[in-house]
């Protein structure tokens, strides 16, 4: 070590949060949304520090400085807030402060009566130094109080006067360069719109969307079941492959090989003489009519989602325009999809690697292009986890550049490291484990993890109760109960959230065989007519939970969810809270879709805000009852067969007479 370094070396900064892997990836956050920074921040002996954060959008190349606050035990505080799309950079510097270790101290000589002239005159100094790394209206500032230490006796009568905090700030604005400590890493924040932090997702396949059984559906169709859609408080509706259909190797009803004329193929299979992944079923429609899609559907405040699915039928024009992005078997055949025993013959992998792989890479990347063109800017992408983790880490970048406001959906049902690396790589939302967590002690740890961990700085959880592929125990056995508890857990504890309808909402629950989460008469491999006016459809409710959520500003973020004590094990209670306005729901959900269950639940008296003696008020959203409650217990009684669950919007402390200007 050189001996001029010393100096530099002095600080030490460590423990910097949040900082994911090391730097490697970003954290995300979306507009308006704060990042919260902290770091430990040290020094030998006893000199005092100060601590600051540097903050700059990627775009720009100055940065901001905000002063970081001390908190204990050497860690530091500072936060700063997005306010744009696209990316931001921050990162920690600190240095000995030699003019805050001088007010300090001199502070104590003037409490115990020891204050001398000389000390004022080191801190006039400590000024002048600080004056000739100044420039603009601030040096006048600097001068005043420089002049105003030298004439200061030693009784410090102008102690307060002259060493205020503001004096500390305006001093440490400009440190000498040569002793500042920088944090050796930028670390990174990718900033979403406000969508992938909140969103009601639908999926619903368009070819079923017909208004006659027997009749193959259109986007004009899908066009016209809009407002159904709106009406439930949707804002993205999701649609499955609306691409060509391959015939080769077609799976029929049911998944069946041996599939007749008659069947329609599975979308993911794409592919055929008609066109690719820039091609639109014939018996949908035309690119035209999906243009009007889109628009009409932002007439509805609604977002259209594509699916993103990277393979192709044998049909494809790919297979034979470009044999060279698929593996080859021995036998000189392509290597069809398979996950043993199951096999997809009407689907052919694409082969990411290899001498073809940048070819392959650039044309992927100009089917999202393709399709932004045509007002798509949400992509719900089908299976990542089986493509290279450096190709969409690449692709997703490289889209984000040109369009910052793009949204990328996960649907990766694989392991936990496998579904968190996908999301650092820069997957907006990502799929989750939820339609599996059903009792309390599963759900409560899931969540926790997912909120109050470092997980929550990259990972958006989108819980869905059901899919096309997943039709849980739980449903096939719950009856219309489940599908109630499901939607509201679902709807809750996620700010993103979605269900696959008509089939949710309709509450279908018939599994192919026992055991099976695969849905009798899949809607993958069949056209379905949906009867939307059933009495039993779940649509009102479904309304009125999207309706709170749109309304209760607590339910637009996961970051402040927090579980409470219940008495009953099937029973789960939880809060969530918005810091301004204030806002605080409260949910209590029956787990058990069969019995009435009752229980005592414990509120925190930082979530009532009101004293032992005061009451507060329990609104409930979903059947709107109000309730006046005393104290930190509350007694709950929920029937599934009615309303599995209680969303409360939870009152403070309710106005008594003095609290009226007349009251004397």
């Amino acid at each position: 070590m050189i001996v001029s370094d010393v100096n530099q070396e002095r600080v030490t900064i460590e423990g910097v949060a949040p900082e994911i892997d090391f730097g490697m990836y970003p954290i995300k956050r979306t507009v308006g949304e704060p990042v919260v920074v902290e770091a430990d921040i040290f020094t030998d002996g006893h000199d005092a520090l100060y601590a600051s954060i540097l903050v700059r959008p990627g775009k720009r190349s100055t940065w901001t400085e905000l002063p970081m606050e001390f908190l204990q035990n050497d860690r530091w505080r500072a936060s700063f807030t997005v306010t744009e799309i696209g990316q931001y950079f921050y990162t920690v510097q600190a240095w000995i402060d030699r003019f805050g270790s001088w007010r300090r101290d001199l502070g104590k000589k003037v409490n115990a009566g020891q204050a001398e002239k000389v000390d004022f005159l080191i801190g006039a100094e400590l000024i002048e130094e600080a004056v000739q790394r100044t420039s603009g209206a601030e040096v006048a500032k600097l001068r005043e109080a420089a002049a105003a230490l030298r004439i200061t006796s030693a009784d410090g009568n102008e102690l307060a006067l002259i060493l205020d905090a503001d004096l500390t700030r305006l001093v440490n604005r400009y440190p000498d360069k040569r002793f500042v400590t920088r944090y050796p890493k930028e670390l990174s924040v990718v900033v979403d719109p406000e969508k992938s932090r909140c969103s009601a997702w639908y999926e619903m396949f368009p070819r079923s969307c017909a208004t006659k059984p027997q009749t193959h559906g259109t986007l004009k169709d899908c066009e016209r079941r809009l407002p159904y859609v709106a009406s439930m408080g949707f804002d993205v509706l999701y649609l499955p492959p609306i691409h060509p259909i391959g015939r080769s190797h077609r799976k029929g009803k049911n998944g069946t090989l041996n599939a007749s004329d008659a069947d329609p193929g599975s979308p993911w299979a794409i592919g055929s003489k008609d066109g690719g992944h820039k091609a639109i079923h014939p018996e949908l429609g035309t690119l035209e009519d999906f243009t009007s899609l889109v628009k009409k559907a932002r007439e509805c405040n609604i977002d259209i989602a594509l699916d993103l699915a990277f393979q192709c039928s044998p049909d494809h024009p790919y297979v034979a325009e470009h044999p060279q992005w698929f593996r080859w078997r021995p036998d000189k055949t392509i290597q069809y999809a398979e996950n043993p025993p199951k096999k997809y013959q009407d689907i052919y992998p694409l082969e990411f690697a290899g001498d073809h792989a940048e070819e392959l890479w650039q044309e992927l990347k100009r089917i999202i292009s393709f399709w932004i063109g045509h007002g798509v800017h949400i992509f719900r992408v089908d299976n990542p986890h089986t493509k290279p983790f450096p190709f969409w880490q690449w692709v997703i970048e490289e889209t984000k550049k040109e369009f910052p406001d793009v949204i990328f959906l996960a649907e990766a049902f694989t392991r936990p490291k496998v579904m968190y690396q996908l999301a650092k790589l820069g997957f907006s939302q990502s799929y989750t484990y939820f339609a599996w967590r059903n009792s309390k002690r599963e759900i409560t740890e899931y969540f926790t993890e997912l909120t109050q961990s470092e997980v929550r700085e990259y990972f958006r959880p989108n819980p869905w109760p059901n899919t096309p592929d997943i039709l849980t125990e739980y449903l096939q056995f719950g009856g219309r109960p489940a599908f109630m508890t499901r939607l509201i857990l679902a709807a809750t504890l996620g700010a993103n959230y979605g269900i696959y309808g008509p089939a949710f909402e309709l509450c279908e629950n018939v599994g192919r065989d026992s055991g099976s989460e695969e849905y009798l008469n899949s809607e993958k491999y069949e056209i379905k007519f949906w009867q939307l006016d059933q009495k039993d459809s779940l649509r009102e409710l479904i309304a009125r939970v999207n309706r709170i959520r749109r309304e209760n500003a607590a339910l637009h973020s996961d970051r402040r969810l927090r579980f409470l004590t219940v008495d009953n094990e099937q029973l789960i209670c939880y809060a969530k809270q918005s810091e301004t306005p204030r806002n605080t729901i409260l949910v209590v959900v029956n787990l058990d879709p069969h019995h009435v269950q009752t229980g005592w639940i414990e509120i925190p008296a930082e979530l009532l805000e009101v004293t032992a003696h005061e009451s507060y008020q329990l609104h409930d959203l979903l059947t709107d009852a109000r309730y006046l409650c005393h104290g930190p217990k509350i007694y709950v009684e929920l029937n599934p067969q009615s309303v599995p669950a209680h969303i409360f919007s939870l009152r403070g402390r309710v106005k008594r007479e003095q609290d009226f200007d007349y009251f004397m």
